[in-house]
């Protein structure tokens, strides 16, 4: 398997290990908050939903990346870090975007329809990580993160 494909398969690895985190502690937190107004449900479940995401995937991350970056003399090699760090942050950062977006209105729509709040956080979430893992891989690609990746 070429390298690129494998860290396709690690950095989706980790946002689908991130999401599954997230997603069984934010219906807890959408059932803690089911007393709150639906909007207010929404966004504090939105909150754990983040707070949990960027937790694991952040620490899954580093720990497939740390060797990376260290050159043979022990330096880190700050150009290719800075680098990846912008095309990652912007490919994550676009993402979220669209991801809070979707997440936020489905949940609250469900909500509206008196949907049990975890359930309409499963859902949502659910249906939002399928947008954000389509977003975020064609950003990847875009913006060339693994090298040798022809658009």
């Amino acid at each position: 398997m070429k390298p690129k494909y494998k860290e396709y398969l690690k950095l989706n690895k980790n946002i689908l290990i991130g999401f599954a985190a997230s997603i069984a502690i934010s219906a807890i937190a959408a059932d803690y908050f089911s007393s709150q107004e639906d909007y207010l449900n929404t966004s504090l479940t939105l909150i754990v939903d983040y707070t949990v995401f960027f937790s694991t995937f952040g620490g899954l991350f580093y720990l497939d990346n740390r060797k990376k970056y260290v050159l043979e003399n022990g330096q880190t090699d700050k150009s290719l870090l800075k680098s990846d760090l912008v095309k990652i942050i912007s490919s994550l950062g676009i993402s979220e975007v669209v991801y809070t977006v979707a997440r936020w209105s489905l949940q609250y729509y469900l909500l509206l329809l008196n949907y049990e709040p975890y359930m309409a956080s499963i859902i949502s979430q659910m249906i939002s990580t399928v947008i954000y893992m389509f977003t975020i891989n064609l950003i990847i690609k875009l913006t060339k993160l693994f090298k040798n990746d022809s658009v």
